[in-house]
């Protein structure tokens, strides 16, 4: 029997197509921004809002939500989770570095009262005609190393361990079925079925839940920034 299938959240904002998004002002395409969207990947929390240096910039994230991209300055910026419509207490209070001309995807993560919040970085290159650039994150907090396959045993990324997200990988356009399995064994976590990829786009798969089963692991497949935000 397989295992259950992924769930990939519809009308996510971040799935939109590359031409839905209007192109920065050309003012600020010759400034130092960088971009930045927030990921709540805390299995099961309620909602939270996130400020950075005392300003809310995320409000009532819910888990498994994701912000629209925000122009910000580069720099050191003081992170404070509360849950969503409070001041306290601090669920998390940490510095994260956003560098200067960046797309992140900032992830909270963790299991209360052990969270973290993490800027995964969205590195800007060429895309090959036919390809797209794909790569993997395993934000699941009790899980094990992961492996991503294709159905027909290929592996794309192994020993993935909590927190961590891979280098991106060209891979051809297409529609693919993915494997989420156990490093190091023949345990398969997760069946992720007939996921389409779009040529020239840049996508992370992210695993999220609980190995304990309180949370089901899921995978969202946001297409992400460096797909569609100039930063040069």
């Amino acid at each position: 029997m397989l295992p259950p299938c992924a769930y990939i959240p519809e009308s996510m904002p971040c799935m939109r197509q590359r031409d839905q998004y209007p192109k920065p002002p050309f003012q600020f395409q010759r400034q130092p921004y960088s971009y930045i969207r927030l990921m709540n990947a805390v299995p099961g929390s309620q909602p939270v809002d996130i400020y950075a240096n005392r300003s809310l910039i995320a409000q009532n994230l819910p888990y498994k939500g994701f912000t629209e991209y925000m122009q910000v300055l580069p720099g050191i910026y003081n992170m404070t989770v509360f849950a969503a419509g409070t001041t306290g207490p601090v669920l998390l209070d940490a510095v994260i570095e956003i560098p200067v001309r960046s797309i992140n995807t900032v992830a909270l993560m963790g299991i209360p009262p052990a969270l973290s919040i993490r800027p995964f970085f969205e590195t800007v290159v060429q895309v090959p005609p036919g390809r797209l650039y794909l790569r993997f994150a395993n934000l699941v907090p009790d899980g094990p190393e992961m492996d991503l396959t294709l159905s027909n045993g290929t592996e794309l990324f192994t020993d993935v361990s909590f927190g961590m997200v891979t280098n991106y990988l060209s891979v051809p356009a297409g529609t693919y079925i993915f494997y989420i399995k156990q490093s190091n064994t023949d345990a398969t976590l997760l069946y992720v079925p007939n996921i389409q990829l779009l040529e020239g786009r840049f996508y992370t798969i992210y695993t999220v839940g609980r190995m304990d089963g309180s949370v089901p692991l899921q995978v969202l497949i946001p297409l992400d920034g460096n797909s569609y935000i100039q930063v040069g």
